[in-house]
């Protein structure tokens, strides 16, 4: 009896360990393996639990396995209780789960390694997923081409596609039916779902966003969509970890350009693409904590634009939209009008309140350029200025130490939330800081260590298991 309560539980723990880092890392094991960010959890859910199932099956005692599975257990409750991702039971979960619990039964009574169920649920787990991908994939291609009059306009960039995004969907929404893929919905599998759900048969035009980690990534969403249309943002650092140089990063955004329907697309210089640059366009980009104004030439006529939303960044974002809205028919006087109404998209240079304390919600902005933008913001606040942040995950440490240099500049505290980059931002900012161990302390932090008449910036997040 205990043979088998330690087998079945051990399954359960590895099993549920793996199946919720993999819904973190997008189903990639790849990346669950070499790129997660803290892997002595792989020592104490996997290996501890796995070498002390063996040992106890040696010695034919298993009662050394059920004291390391209960201090596992214990302490993978703990650190559950303090995720800010917990696992999301989806259908796909549920049929993991059942793969899981069916092989569990079937080996339960002969088994050689412990972990043949669990093998064979990922194994049937995997084979069923891809079959409902390929079901899916296929209705979401004829729901698409059904729409004689659909246009797809298709958005990528390092960083800065959801924003993008957003405004133009603001800009275009009175003159067309709009739909964009919600949120950060950016995969492959993602927007065949969206459609799939979301997507009505009257739209005319469907506002993509396309992300990547790897190559290919962007071209697989192209030679499916083939969008008329196509916006490359600015080219960085972004996913570094994964694509290694920023030619890699460069050559994955331009996929976006074999398009076999591509009739019109704007690209950032970053793109180094031997064309005309949309951000070329725009002049005497002034940015404060009132708003943004700044001018842009079309058809060689220069029109000046006001917009409340924060960031210099914001500049070069808006002019791409700009670019494709009246490149679409859509009425310069309309187009100034509608970017002197946009709000912020949620979490970016978001004012959440000015007073006691001036408060800005930055959490999903989390490249260099756009980060240091906000800080040279802030700088102009005349007041106490503390920033909580990660600094910058994904990335090599010369953009972390680049982001410390502008951080000592323009802030008095720092409040950092992660352990991942919390040894490059000790060792480099100079003012005073703290680390935060456990984000679930942060109101309680801020409470005491900042005062009304502060300005408040949340500078990029990074998830728990960071």
């Amino acid at each position: 009896m205990l043979e088998i309560i330690s087998f079945l539980s051990l399954n359960f723990i590895i099993g549920f360990y793996l199946i919720l880092a993999l819904q973190w890392y997008s189903y990639k094991f790849s990346r669950i393996f070499l790129h997660f960010a803290k892997p002595l959890w792989h020592v104490y859910f996997i290996f501890i639990p796995y070498v002390f199932f063996i040992f106890s099956l040696y010695i034919n005692n298993f009662l050394p396995y059920l004291i390391a599975f209960v201090c596992c257990l214990a302490y993978g409750v703990y650190l559950y209780k303090n995720l800010d991702k917990k696992l999301v039971f989806t259908a796909r979960i549920k049929r993991y789960f059942l793969c899981l619990f069916v092989f569990s039964v079937v080996f339960v009574n002969f088994h050689y390694l412990g972990l043949e169920a669990l093998i064979c649920a990922f194994v049937c787990s995997f084979l069923i997923e891809k079959i409902n991908q390929l079901y899916f994939i296929q209705k979401a291609k004829k729901k698409i081409f059904a729409n004689d009059d659909l246009k797809i306009i298709l958005i990528t960039a390092s960083f800065g596609k959801t924003s993008i995004k957003n405004f133009l969907y603001e800009l275009l929404k009175e003159q067309y039916i709009c739909y964009k893929t919600p949120r950060s919905v950016n995969t492959f599998l993602g927007i065949i779902k969206d459609i799939n759900e979301n997507l009505n048969p009257n739209t005319q035009i469907y506002i993509v966003e396309a992300g990547a980690r790897k190559q290919n990534d962007i071209l697989e969403i192209t030679q499916f969509l083939n969008p008329q249309f196509c916006i490359v943002g600015e080219i960085g650092l972004a996913h570094l970890e994964y694509f290694k140089t920023r030619e890699n990063i460069r050559k994955t955004k331009l996929e976006a350009l074999n398009s076999k329907r591509l009739e019109k697309y704007f690209l950032h210089s970053s793109t180094l693409y031997k064309d005309e640059f949309y951000d070329n366009f725009l002049t005497q980009v002034q940015a404060s904590l009132d708003g943004l104004q700044f001018k842009m030439k079309l058809d060689n006529q220069e029109y000046s634009f006001y917009t409340p939303l924060l960031g210099a960044f914001n500049a070069y974002n808006l002019s791409a939209c700009i670019a494709m809205s009246y490149y679409l028919k859509v009425d310069i006087n309309d187009i100034v009008k509608n970017v002197a109404k946009l709000k912020p998209v949620e979490h970016r240079l978001e004012i959440i309140s000015k007073e006691p304390k001036f408060i800005i919600d930055d959490g999903f902005n989390g490249n260099f350029k756009g980060m240091s933008q906000s800080y040279e913001l802030c700088k102009t606040y005349q007041g106490r200025r503390v920033l909580v942040t990660p600094g910058i995950v994904e990335v090599n440490e010369e953009e972390n130490i680049k982001l410390c240099k502008i951080i000592n500049e323009c802030f008095d505290f720092v409040i950092i939330t992660s352990e991942v980059n919390s040894q490059i931002l000790n060792k480099y900012i100079e003012l005073e800081n703290i680390v935060l161990k456990d984000k679930t302390k942060l109101v309680e932090t801020l409470a005491n260590f900042t005062k009304n008449g502060d300005l408040i910036l949340f500078s990029n997040d990074a998830p728990s298991f960071m």
